[in-house]
């Protein structure tokens, strides 16, 4: 699914009105769509960040819900329930930068040498334990392969070496990243 200039605008306002409307302790009105590409079903990670550090990021790493629905709500969660951050504020909202990550569905991976940094994003599955790193995160970190499998390992609290295991599985994905710095509103 390719989303048109439109589709990301609009996920960008659905982003910050649901996060808006839970701050002033209202329900988020249910968003009315008529874009195809943002009823279909899709994986999603919502970024906060304020003055370029991290504030938030939460997200479905399955196509469980239509896009436009799964963005709404992880943007809550990413403001409201990240356990790294306390909840959101009023004096922060103005600040915050939203940035989207929309997934495409995850591909086994058979061999680590085909990851390419600042293209694919990891998940590593050891069964009782799941964790996922977008693309872009190696690149912020300026992570080689390796540093990126360790690191995703990590995420899931696995062992950082846990990725060589035969019984763990890697898949990779890629987004369509997009911001509100892309389109002049920050």
């Amino acid at each position: 699914m390719e989303l048109s200039e439109v589709d990301k605008r609009f996920l960008l306002k659905i982003a910050r009105s649901a996060i808006k409307s839970t701050l002033e302790g209202k329900v988020p009105e249910k968003p009315k769509v008529d874009s195809k590409a943002l009823s279909e079903r899709s994986g999603v990670f919502v970024t906060l960040k304020i003055n370029g550090d991290l504030r938030g990021c939460i997200g479905y790493i399955e196509p469980v819900f239509p896009l436009v629905e799964a963005t709404q709500e992880v943007a809550i969660k990413a403001a409201f329930e990240d356990p790294r951050f306390p909840p959101l504020t009023f004096s922060e909202f103005d600040a915050v930068e939203i940035e989207i990550s929309v997934l495409s569905p995850l591909e086994e991976l058979d061999d680590f040498e085909k990851i390419e940094i600042g293209k694919h994003g990891l998940v590593i599955d050891a069964g009782f334990r799941r964790g996922l790193l977008l693309p872009q995160v190696a690149v912020e970190y300026g992570w080689d392969r390796e540093e990126f499998l360790r690191h995703t390992a990590l995420k899931a609290g696995l062992p950082p070496e846990s990725w060589r295991r035969k019984d763990v599985k890697l898949y990779t994905f890629t987004v369509q990243k997009f911001s509100e710095a892309d389109f002049g509103n920050t």
